[in-house]
């Protein structure tokens, strides 16, 4: 396992490296919707800045936590029909790992 910049832990095995991960086929529109959610983040930073009035920065805010929890939904349902959906075809102690992989994914996004 590795460590990322946000402190969670990635798997190190040289089989990741080089899989077909599950958004694979929605990259595109993944990086279109990120680019988007950042801009928002720039214009949270621009209020600010601005010294715009904090109730319309909070709802700001709320819309870019929102854009985030919609683009981790997504990233999720698609880790569980693509890679999940993979590892229960194949049996064994994958599935297992997978669903425990995919159970604790969940556990973090409902901390948030």
């Amino acid at each position: 396992m590795t460590t990322t910049e946000a402190g969670a832990t990635a798997p190190s095995d040289d089989s990741t490296l080089n899989a077909t991960h599950g958004y694979h086929k929605q990259k595109d529109e993944h990086l279109k919707r990120l680019r988007r959610i950042e801009g928002q983040i720039r214009g949270l930073q621009r209020m600010v800045d601005e010294d715009v009035y904090c109730i319309d920065i909070l709802t700001q805010v709320s819309a870019s936590t929102k854009a985030l929890q919609s683009f981790a939904l997504q990233l999720l349902e698609e880790h569980l029909r693509h890679c999940v959906a993979d590892a229960a075809v194949r049996g064994g102690d994958e599935i297992d790992a997978k669903v425990d992989e995919a159970t604790k994914a969940i556990a973090r996004l409902l901390r948030t």
